[in-house]
Formats: C-alpha cells, structure tokens, sequence
C-alpha cells in the first residue's frame, strides 16, 4: 500500500503542530504547490489564513488553490493524495463553506469527516459529542468561551447538531453517520467502503491510538479507490502521516537560536488562555514587556500610526542592545464592534501594526516567538515575506517551530515558534522562551 499526499489546506498557520520536517507554502501558485507535492515528505500545508476571512472570501481563496492544485497535481503526476482541511479543534472556521468549496473543485468524494480531537490541546470526541479538558474535566465546547466566538459562534457540541446547524439544516443531524468509539476500535474498514455521495461521517477519538486505528483503515480504503475528505484538527495528521520522531528533541531545540542571541516575542491573540501566559512570561527574567495600546488603530490616523510604531521599535531595539528580549502584545481591554465586518477589518489593522513592528526588528535576533494563529499566518507571509518554510518539529506539545530559509534577506536560518492562541497551560509561552533563550 503506497503512502498517498497528504494536502492540507490550513485556515491558520498552526494546523502543522503535530507533525515535522514538511513544507510549509504560503503561497499557492501552481510552480509552488509542485515544490510541496514534490517534497519528499508525505504531507505538505498551504496556509490560507482563510480563517481571518470572510465566508465569502474564504470561499473564494480556497477555490483558488483548489484550481491551482488540479494544475500541479496533473504536472506532478501525482497518482494518491488525501485532501484534508484543516481547522480549530474548538469548531471555530468556516465549516461547511471551505468543505463545500473543495468538494466542488477536488471531488467528486465519498465521504467528509469531521475529525475535531486534538490530544495535545485537550480536545477529545466521546459519543460524538467534542470536548474541551479543563483543569481535568472534560467540558462540552458550547459551553466554553470559543462557542461565543464574535464570528464562529455555535449552540451545539454533539457534531450531528453542529452540523445541522452550520449547514443551516441542508446536512439534517439524522443524516450524519457516527464513527462512535467502539466503532473505530473494533475498525471502521468496511463501513467506510459503503461510504457514497459526499456522506458526513462524524468521528470520536479519546486518544492518539483511536486516531492511528481510524488512519489506517482509511488508507486501506482509499488504496483500494475510495475518495475522502476531512474537517480536521490536527491530531488526525500525525496519524495519516505516520512520521518518526523529529529530529531535534523540543527541549534540545534551543540549539537552533541563531548566535545565542536574545530573541522576540509577538502577541496578538485575545483569547483568556493566552492573557494568562502573557502574564506568566512577563514575570520570567529576562522579559522586556512592551504594550501596544490598539485603541489608537480606531481613530485611523497615519501620523499616530507613525508615531505608535517608532515608539514601539525604539523600546525593542534598546531592549535588545540590553541582551533582553522584549515581548510585544496587544493591548488586552475587549473592544466591541458594530458587526463582524468591523471586527475583521480591525483585526486586519491590528495586524499590519504587528508586522510592521516585526520587519523593523534587529537583524540579528536570536529567534521569534509568535503568538496567536492569524499573527502566525501574518508573520509567514507577510512579516518575514516567506514563499515556503520547512517545518522543524514543535518545542511544545502542539506548538510548532520552523526556520527560514538561508537566502532570506533580512532573517536568515531564523527560527520562528507559531504558537495558537488556545494552546498549553499557564506555563507555556514562559516555557517556549525558556528552551530558545541562553539565560
């Protein structure tokens, strides 16, 4: 049975934190994605950041690189792949849009599976219903603050209802098949056969174990010429994927700062798991806290704009003459919006700030830290203006780490930490800095 491509269209750039070693494309023109389907890894990431979208233009992006992927899958002469989007494990993103799109483009498929358990971040999918471990207890993903999400809201933790409800009832709840625990141990292969149409299957998954039992009988299955699609966390990769261990141990990796020197950190996700790192890591020595008060983006003045970045960029780079490391972050007072259009646009704003601040960075640091996954996406793509990235492994449980390539103009060999905003404990982003830092 020959290992198919995995192609993982990725809404924000952390769906790559269970696997090492692959490519990274942040971008999606056809001579790009031949370069990640002619890497010799078994699976390759394109990161749409469609996640910081709106439905529309989600829809229409990944129509986009669905187009471009026929092209260099047919140059390629690729014979297996698997075509999984990947997606937050607290059901936030553009479900079913993003499936729907690439079913059109990519299909025809027999079935979509909704694969949200994600073991390094605490998300388990027990009798269907998707879980969020918190301090211990396993807490349906409704009742949580991710199902109160300005843009991805939802009422629903059993998947069948979820369903229902993003599909606005064209997917009735009775109409999604239910892959329960005891069916996934016992082996799912000859029921994933009958599979037809495009079928919804809904998958529970305590552990890596179930997620490896489901993997391979799905790649039983689709050697034998059934097609499928995933909605997937990123627990389901390391199944598919079937990688060895990466190369460098997450506690070995400070070998990676480049020189020894202090590095930086970049903080725009508001998520309440991330404020408590933040405050974690402002007590660890070493620390430079430098505050970005955001409100000043509402008034959409050039001049203060100017002003707020030289002031930022001249308490970065005195902190860095200092042989510290100066930790960037948003400003942490919840604004509201008038819709989610506002938000986004606000959103995109904030950003731009962030990656301005990233390209006026010292040349010589010794590595970056960024925090939240549409800042991850940002600092790829447009703060370091990277075309690929080759994915080093994660220095964290779910938090991954990737190194620009050696040409890069102004960063070369910089080793980047793309950490989510909902992941780890208290510790984390303190332990992260930690293992890159020499003091």
């Amino acid at each position: 049975m020959t290992q198919p491509k995995i192609i993982v269209l990725d809404d924000d750039p952390t769906g790559s934190q269970t696997v090492h070693s692959c490519l990274l494309l942040m971008q999606w023109d056809v001579e790009t994605l031949r370069l990640g389907l002619a890497d010799a890894s078994p699976i390759m990431f394109v990161l749409t950041n469609t996640r910081a979208m709106t439905p529309e233009a989600a829809d229409a992006r990944t129509r986009e690189v669905c187009r471009n992927l026929k092209q260099a899958i047919a140059q390629e002469q690729v014979q297996d792949f698997l075509v999984v989007s990947r997606s937050d494990s607290t059901l936030r993103g553009h479900y079913p849009v993003e499936t729907d799109a690439i079913a059109e483009e990519l299909g025809p498929f027999d079935a979509h599976f909704l694969t949200p358990a994600f073991f390094e971040g605490g998300r388990i999918t027990r009798d269907s219903i998707h879980y969020l471990m918190i301090d211990g207890v396993p807490t349906p993903v409704h009742e949580t603050e991710f199902a109160r999400d300005s843009v991805f809201a939802y009422r629903h933790s059993y998947l069948p209802d979820y369903v229902a409800e993003k599909t606005a009832g064209r997917i009735p709840a009775d109409q999604v098949e239910r892959f329960v625990l005891s069916d996934i141990r016992a082996g799912v292969l000859e029921r994933l056969q009958h599979l037809h149409n495009n079928q919804c299957v809904a998958v529970d998954a305590e552990t890596q174990a179930d997620l490896n039992q489901f993997a391979q009988d799905v790649l039983t299955a689709a050697s034998q010429g059934k097609r499928f699609l995933f909605r997937s966390a990123a627990s389901l990769l390391t199944a598919l994927a079937h990688l060895p261990p990466q190369p460098v141990p997450a506690e070995a990796m400070r070998q990676y700062t480049r020189n020894g020197k202090p590095g930086a950190v970049i903080v725009g996700s508001h998520v309440k798991k991330t404020t408590e790192q933040l405050q974690q890591l402002l007590e660890t020595p070493g620390i430079v806290p430098i505050e970005v008060d955001v409100t000043h983006l509402l008034e959409d003045s050039p001049v203060q704009r100017e002003e707020l970045l030289s002031q930022i960029l001249d308490q970065v780079h005195q902190a860095h003459q200092q042989g510290k490391t100066s930790v960037v972050f948003t400003s942490r007072q919840e604004l509201t919006f008038a819709d989610a259009q506002t938000r986004l646009d606000f959103g995109v704003a904030v950003s731009r700030l962030l990656m301005d601040v990233e390209r006026g960075l010292p040349a010589e640091i010794g590595f970056l830290i960024s925090k939240g996954g549409i800042t991850s996406n940002d600092t790829l793509s447009d703060g370091l203006a990277l075309r690929t990235a080759r994915l080093l492994g994660q220095i964290l449980p779910g938090v991954s780490m990737v190194c620009t390539p050696a040409e890069h103009p102004q960063f070369p060999n910089l080793p980047v930490v793309l950490f989510p905003g909902n992941v780890g404990d208290r510790t984390s982003l303190a332990e992260a800095y930690r293992r890159l830092s020499a003091s």
